[in-house]
């Protein structure tokens, strides 16, 4: 079962303002995945549930972290059913996001109180989303719809959270038009964890990259 509240989740994401997300099938290089992030400051990743036996090697990553990483809170991305979120929540799952909002989804996690953060792209399904106990919407793909309808979202809406994942990029200018816009924090997949990096196994260049990101938002936060 999860060891981090939903409460404990959403406020971890708050403050450092991203989530890392990253699938491979190899559960050693997940490990050094993990660590790297862990040691460049990020204490949640997402492990996107995308391949072949996926749940068993979540399973080996959350052991590793919750012996070897005191304060990684461990999640999962792309699930797409309620059985699936129940699976990965026996597995320890801290928080559940899905690409799409699906109501079967908020009500097992609901029921663990487990943080459960769906993908959505309209007002009227971020409404129901909290309807339903959203504490932080998924904003995807980010790209298409861009920090301009964040704001937009926000003027009706300002008790809404929202993460956008897909579009969202290291540099300053990208994140600060974000948290401009009043995101809660972003979701942060090949642009940081990049194919070059898993390729190449360069750990110190992702420890370094993820410190990079973290104290870039904390610094586009301050203006």
């Amino acid at each position: 079962m999860a060891k981090y509240s939903r409460l404990e989740v959403a406020a971890k994401m708050k403050e450092t303002g991203m989530v890392p997300l990253f699938f491979h099938s190899d559960v050693e290089l997940g490990k050094n995945i993990l660590k790297a992030c862990y040691d460049g400051g990020a204490r949640l990743m997402e492990f996107t549930s995308r391949g072949d036996f996926a749940h068993e090697i979540f399973g080996e990553l959350n052991k590793y972290a919750l012996k070897e990483l005191p304060g990684m809170i461990m999640g999962v991305g792309s699930v797409t059913d309620a059985a699936a979120a129940s699976q990965y929540m026996l597995l320890g799952a801290n928080f559940v996001v899905t690409p799409v909002f699906r109501e079967d989804i908020a009500i097992v996690c609901n029921r663990r109180k487990v943080l459960w953060s769906p993908g959505c792209g309209s007002l009227t399904e971020i409404a129901r989303a909290e309807e339903l106990g959203c504490e932080i919407v998924k904003l995807f793909p980010g790209d298409v719809y861009g920090p301009k309808f964040v704001k937009g979202i926000l003027g009706p809406q300002p008790w809404t959270n929202i993460m956008p994942t897909g579009g969202v990029t290291p540099e300053e200018s990208n994140l600060k038009a974000w948290f401009d816009a009043g995101v809660w924090c972003v979701g942060m997949g090949s642009q940081l964890i990049s194919k070059e990096i898993l390729d190449t196994r360069n750990y110190e260049k992702l420890k370094e990259e993820v410190k990079n990101a973290l104290e870039t938002i904390q610094k586009v936060r301050k203006k």
